[in-house]
């Protein structure tokens, strides 16, 4: 494999979600945390994402309380056939009635009348079974074309996959990054077998967790984005998404910071690259429960 220049007419390449049959941006945009940034330097930001490809946008209405998913609605606003639009419902939301309600006010706040995926945050009290249905019935209703869950380890995903019969979540999105890749040892491999795409959040690690760059595996991190005229988090972001059932949603502050995890598309690391970013960020043994943030 060889290094690949980006040009501005390249666009972030996609590849096939889930279940979903459709062509879906492998880097997005995350928004968590989006709205405590300038709102016109963040919207600027998504709006530069788009230009360049990174149309998967998600958000949630956690975020915020729904001020992250406003900021979505304002960026993508005359532009929303070119977006794959996630949110999220909280578990505690996530009755039949209470998804159905919570998806409506996220219509509301992204000013637009469907989501291209609806997920689950993370586990509850309320029955799986339940918010299915609510799903279920969403997508009958065009309110959404598709849903999912986040946070789900493999137990959780055998019973979402007894309660939800013939029907099949389009992605599980779960927490993964250089220093954090648990996913690997068992929820990559059910997905994969199960048609479910992967969504990695946080994939430069949460509150500074990026490797550092005088470090063993921020040198090699270093050495290899030298390599392409890249940067380190392009590498980081290519790794992560080496796989055909990989999606990564970084966040970005500003447009310059879209520029950069957009031309992570652009990195076509050799296996030889793989395998050093591997050794210096071990698998390392799978832990009792699946991390999230």
């Amino acid at each position: 494999m060889t290094s690949r220049g980006r040009s501005e007419a390249q666009e972030v390449a996609r590849r096939r979600f889930g279940s979903t049959g459709r062509e879906v941006a492998i880097i997005g945009q995350g928004t968590w945390n989006i709205e405590q940034a300038d709102a016109a330097m963040a919207i600027a930001a998504l709006r530069r994402g788009l230009d360049l490809g990174m149309t998967h946008i998600d958000t949630a209405e956690m975020y915020g309380s729904g001020d992250a998913e406003a900021l979505v609605g304002a960026a993508i606003a005359g532009r929303r056939d070119e977006v794959f639009l996630v949110s999220k419902v909280l578990p505690h939301n996530a009755s039949r009635n209470g998804t159905i309600a919570a998806c409506e006010r996220s219509l509301k706040r992204l000013k637009t009348d469907r989501l291209d995926c609806y997920l689950l945050h993370w586990r509850g009290s309320h029955p799986l079974a339940d918010t299915v249905a609510a799903f279920e019935r969403l997508s009958a209703d065009g309110k959404i074309l598709s849903w999912g869950v986040s946070n789900f380890d493999v137990d959780d995903l055998d019973e979402l996959s007894q309660a939800a019969g013939p029907a099949k979540p389009a992605c599980n999105q779960v927490l993964y990054h250089l220093r954090e890749r648990a996913i690997e040892h068992t929820v990559i491999p059910w997905c994969e077998e199960n048609g479910v795409a992967i969504v990695a959040y946080s994939p430069f690690g949460h509150a500074g967790g990026f490797p550092e760059p005088h470090s063993a595996g921020g040198r090699v991190l270093q050495e290899i984005a030298d390599r392409y005229k890249g940067a380190p988090r392009q590498v980081a972001l290519s790794f992560l998404t080496r796989r055909s059932s990989l999606f990564a949603i970084p966040k970005a502050s500003n447009p310059a910071h879209a520029e950069e995890n957009a031309g992570a598309g652009a990195l076509d690391l050799s296996d030889a690259e793989l395998a050093r970013i591997d050794a210096a960020f071990p698998l390392g043994p799978r832990p009792r429960s699946l991390p999230m943030l």
